[in-house]
């Protein structure tokens, strides 16, 4: 059984950050494995535990920069590792959930996976449809927000319960192949052992450009188009005082009145 999972390397901004043209500025950001694909990750190698004959094999896009945290992926238990990137998608201004899935699904055809495990969202763009997209362009069933998975690969069938809306959970069966995007809670992921960072140097990590994946540039031609970027206005403030209540609640007191609040 081949169980193909998706990660992505996340942008998080300082608290004090800059922007640059159309971008946050590269000083403001530090990079992390998004937490949504660290649970996929963990139920992907915890099947691979108690199930014979089993890779685990991760795909990412993203730079050079992105193979620190794809070999994080292959610290915790992952076999091997798909990078795709190259000059195309270097120059692109920006990839939307379209061309991420079409990418995404280039590689899986040629991965031919059993199943596809996701993170339900990203931790910077939020968007959680990506990998519904992905089940679109492979013909695949799928369930989303999935918090608890009961795999039974001879039969080919993934019985999950996966959360919906006012705390409702619905208990479904999906037939395989699938993509299934995973939900925090769903796991505990386990953190990268010395040994197991060690071994991850040493394992495969495969980089391919469009050409690799059969695309064309034409791919990355987006309908979507940033085009201005900026600190959203604060939409309320707060006042703090310091001292003690007796002192503190004359300048509350000066400041109701001020504010028509209070009279008097």
């Amino acid at each position: 059984m081949k169980i193909l999972v998706t990660v992505k390397e996340v942008a998080e901004v300082d608290d004090e950050f800059r922007i640059s043209g159309l971008d946050i500025d590269e000083s403001s950001l530090e990079y992390d494995l998004n937490e949504w694909d660290d649970y996929a990750v963990e139920e992907a190698v915890q099947i691979s535990e108690e199930n014979d004959d089993v890779e685990v094999v991760t795909v990412t896009i993203g730079p050079e920069r992105a193979e620190e945290t794809i070999r994080m992926a292959l610290a915790k238990g992952a076999d091997r590792a798909v990078r795709v990137w190259d000059d195309s998608l270097e120059s692109a201004q920006f990839l939307d959930i379209d061309t991420k899935a079409e990418l995404l699904a280039a590689v899986a055809e040629q991965e031919d996976p059993d199943f596809v495990l996701s993170g339900v969202q990203a931790g910077d763009d939020a968007n959680g449809a990506t990998g519904v997209a992905l089940a679109e362009r492979l013909g695949f069933e799928w369930a989303a927000v999935v918090n608890s998975l009961d795999l039974d690969a001879d039969a080919g069938l993934a019985s999950v319960r996966r959360e919906l809306e006012g705390g409702v959970e619905e208990l479904t069966d999906v037939d395989l192949p699938a993509v299934l995007t995973i939900q925090t809670g769903i796991n505990e992921p386990r953190y990268a052992s010395l040994r197991g960072i060690r071994q991850a140097q040493r394992k495969p990590l495969e980089v391919q450009g469009l050409d690799d994946i059969g695309l064309d540039d034409s791919v990355v031609d987006s309908p979507v188009e940033r085009t201005e970027m900026y600190e959203p206005e604060s939409e309320g403030d707060a006042t703090y005082w310091e001292g003690s209540p007796e002192e503190t609640a004359g300048e509350l007191a000066e400041f109701l009145r001020d504010k028509g609040v209070v009279e008097g």
